[in-house]
């Protein structure tokens, strides 16, 4: 089992993220690419024979570095106000993974890992041998000079083009205009926080805050249908031509190294392994679902009748709506009805308290430490007296930052040498916006513990011996299901009501309200499988596909052929601002593959009793958080399942009844 940090360690700042200027910042990054170089001389230059302590140890070093220097400057792109300063973020991230990639195939640096012997070491040192040797040889280490060459040119191209992709997204944030008697049926704190401007129309953002609320309660056809027009058409038509450069690139790289496909390639390292297994199982969870998403979808089709009787279908703005509609009618329950007991800073709190109460951790709220906005917030992580790690939470909407909701690990740990550091970049609401109080939508807070998720795994992650062990090592198609997870939490009505409680009375949320949403909550569940499951095939058909010539609007098409009950709205262009075709590319597959891991994951809390105990909690901290990558993931789960994973806890929830 791995050990928390030891005392030694210490605590050291990104100071990319803390530049201040762009000179300041290139001037620091070129220094520690510098040392990347020198770590690198040094291996290279070992005389004798190759040892832990001559050869891995300063690998290890190397890699740690070269990684924040790939995740600080990408983290800084996304989130920083000042433009030139973002403009030397993405040079700097571009930079560091040209270098990234050139280690990536030095056969030199390759021969002194493969001489070290670990036969005699611990399996978690063996096990990071083998991920680093095995990544040499998909990064191609094996080939000719004239194919590593080629493949160091795709790589540089693939990483610029796809800066270029999710800037797009990014730096495009739409807007419609409508008049107040528009905003009927959202809820009263959203309709006061948008007052009208001096034309007398309101302006809805593409932004989460805005979008979410109208897509679910406004109840004028057109707002939505509008909104969801420009919220579609995001990055469109610029991203049009990067999309298809992007997948034509990732293509000839696959097609260099001897896969057949680019989805073959990328699937290769994961716990799925192959592209062929990837689709067997969307098609097997398709089949489960679609059943119960064709009732959902035949009742929401027959309440959109009593409002539009000549209606014959469903369209892609009507989905989110009519789905609440049918929760508030044949359920009982108005998802707005929640929203008072969802303050923003409540609801901080309230996940601050259950994670340390069930964790066993305590977090401490640091001041004077240089942050890139003034609104972001910096805190301490704590087990006993003992200091984990450190977090900074950037959770609110702002120009040109990133759009979504996402985590960063911005300084690895290792045992004894440094703490670990991870940051949130959310968009919720402003508390200090000066429009009242700042409510959010439960789909918000499902958000706000899904990405804490991903932060505090990187964080207790932090005792592994080597970098190559921590959060980073995991199979990409397992990271999401602890974070999946910890959403369950906001589900339980013992929980919910420690930290649910009304803005304005601090009466916490009623049980039979609760009752209702889990009743309701179940209703929708498998048509919003199939939408995930058409993101999964959109992605997955993009990158099987010949690159050559590709249509990607009519690729779109197609994925939403497979599943004609996700309508496709005609003159949009969702992939345009799907920023996972760049980041997963193919392996979307991979959230419904770890929600499967989840759902039996959380089977074992469940049948232990109240989710506020403790006792299981820690020992999954210790079993599946704590141990980052040190085994394989199906390995850490048998470990704390004490068998292996099933499909069976998914499976009973997706067919359970409203």
């Amino acid at each position: 089992m791995s050990e928390p940090p030891a005392e030694g360690a210490r605590l050291s700042s990104p100071k990319l993220l803390f530049a201040t200027t762009p000179a300041e910042f290139t001037r620091v990054f070129r220094k520690d690419l510098g040392t990347c170089r020198v770590l690198l001389a040094k291996i290279i230059d070992v005389a004798g024979q190759r040892t832990i302590e001559n050869t891995l140890v300063l690998f290890d070093e190397l890699s740690r570095r070269l990684e924040e220097l790939l995740s600080q400057p990408k983290f800084l792109f996304d989130v920083h106000p000042d433009p030139l300063m973002r403009q030397a973020g993405d040079e700097a991230f571009q930079e560091a993974d040209r270098f990234a990639t050139e280690l990536s195939l030095n056969r030199e640096l390759y021969d002194r890992l493969a001489a070290v012997d670990v036969s005699r070491e611990p399996e978690a040192t063996r096990y990071a041998v083998t991920k680093i040797l095995r990544d040499f040889h998909l990064a191609g280490v094996d080939r000719d000079d004239a194919t590593r060459a080629r493949v160091k040119a795709l790589r540089d191209e693939i990483t610029a083009i796809g800066q270029e992709f999710d800037k797009n997204i990014r730096e495009d944030v739409r807007s419609v205009r409508v008049a107040p008697a528009d905003l009927e049926g959202l809820p009263e704190d959203f309709v006061k926080a948008h007052p009208p401007g001096d034309d007398g129309k309101v302006a809805i953002t593409t932004n989460y805050p805005d979008s979410v609320p109208v897509f679910r309660y406004a109840r004028k056809e057109s707002v939505r249908h509008d909104l969801m027009k420009e919220y579609l058409n995001r990055a469109h038509p610029a991203n049009l031509d990067v999309l298809a450069r992007l997948i034509g690139k990732r293509d000839e790289l696959a097609h260099l190294l001897d896969y057949e496909h680019f989805a073959t390639y990328i699937t290769a390292d994961k716990m799925i392994g192959t592209a062929e297994a990837a689709q067997a199982f969307v098609s097997k969870v398709a089949g489960v679902a679609e059943p119960r998403a064709r009732d959902d979808y035949e009742e929401l089709l027959a309440r959109k009748r009593r409002d539009v009787p000549r209606a014959n279908a469903l369209e892609r703005w009507d989905l989110n709506y009519y789905t609440e509609v049918v929760r508030a009618e044949s359920y009982a329950f108005d998802a707005k009805l929640l929203r008072p007991y969802f303050e923003f800073r409540k609801v901080r709190a309230g996940l601050f308290s259950i994670t340390s109460r069930i964790f066993g951790v305590r977090y401490r709220r640091v001041s004077g430490t240089p942050v890139w906005h003034p609104s972001v917030e910096v805190y301490d992580l704590y087990r006993g007296r003992r200091r984990l790690g450190r977090f900074y939470l950037d959770l609110h909407p702002r120009k040109d930052k990133y759009t979504h909701a996402a985590a960063a690990v911005l300084v690895i740990g290792t045992a004894g040498h440094r703490l670990p550091q991870a940051a949130l970049m959310c968009n919720f609401p402003e508390p200090d916006a000066g429009h009242g109080p700042a409510l959010m939508d439960f789909s918000e807070v499902e958000t706000f513990f899904h990405e804490f998720g991903h932060l505090l795994h990187s964080l207790l992650s932090g005792g592994v011996r080597w970098g190559r062990n921590a959060m980073g090592g995991i199979e990409w198609d397992f990271v999401e299901a602890p974070s999946q997870m910890l959403e369950e939490w906001v589900r339980d009505p013992e929980v919910l009501q420690t930290f649910a409680l009304h803005y304005e009375t601090s009466e916490p949320v009623p049980e039979d309200l609760i009752a209702q949403m889990r009743r309701a909550e179940a209703f929708g569940r498998a048509y919003e499988v199939q939408r995930q499951l058409l993101y999964a095939t959109l992605s997955l058909l993009y990158y099987t596909r010949d690159a050559g010539g590709i249509d990607t609007t009519a690729v779109l098409r197609e994925a939403h052929s497979r599943f004609p009950l996700i309508p496709h709205f005609e003159g949009t262009h969702f992939q345009c601002n799907f920023g996972h075709l760049n980041g997963y590319s193919a392996i979307y597959y991979t959230y419904m593959w770890s929600l499967v891991i989840a759902k039996d994951l959380f089977s074992r809390f469940r049948a232990h009793g109240s989710l506020l105990d403790p006792v299981e909690a820690e020992r999954y901290r210790d079993r599946i958080l704590g141990r980052g990558s040190e085994k394989p993931a199906a390995d850490l789960v048998r470990d704390f399942l004490g068998r292996e994973m099933g499909f069976g806890p998914f499976e009973v929830w997706l067919r359970e009844a409203g």
